[in-house]
């Protein structure tokens, strides 16, 4: 086993955030590997206590199911969007600076939220400040 040092650890490149969650997601079946591992080249001198073992595990447990409450949490809110978007259609709507005002023909859902576009084919961002009305 190659040992570790911290100079070794801060000059090996890691992988960019979203990459890691994604691509290096630690699931169950990994943890455990890891854990049979870890048991089977401990130092026979000084073994690691099984309470530490059981604790590892709670904690993974625990981090798995705010993982999977947080997904659920992502499937709600866009659910909720995809609602209120319908609702603005044929509604009139000004635009949070005062300048744009129309009937929404459609609504596009977009990474920084809802656009509302207009019968002229105007498109309203759905920002803080925009009013919608009958």
């Amino acid at each position: 086993m190659t040992p570790v040092s911290a100079t070794t650890a801060a000059a090996t490149p890691s992988a960019p955030a979203s990459q890691a969650s994604t691509s290096n997601m630690l699931n169950y079946d990994t943890f455990l590997q890891i854990l049979v591992t870890e048991m089977q080249n401990q130092d026979p001198t000084e073994p690691m206590d099984a309470s530490q073992y059981v604790s590892q595990l709670a904690s993974f447990s625990n981090v798995e199911q705010n993982i999977q409450t947080n997904n659920k949490l992502d499937i709600l809110l866009a659910a909720s969007v995809v609602s209120q978007a319908g609702s603005v259609i044929g509604h009139t709507i000004t635009s949070a600076d005062g300048n744009v005002t129309g009937v929404v023909s459609e609504v596009r859902i977009g990474s920084s939220g809802l656009i509302a576009i207009l019968e002229d084919g105007t498109e309203v961002p759905v920002t803080v400040g925009t009013v919608i009305s009958e």
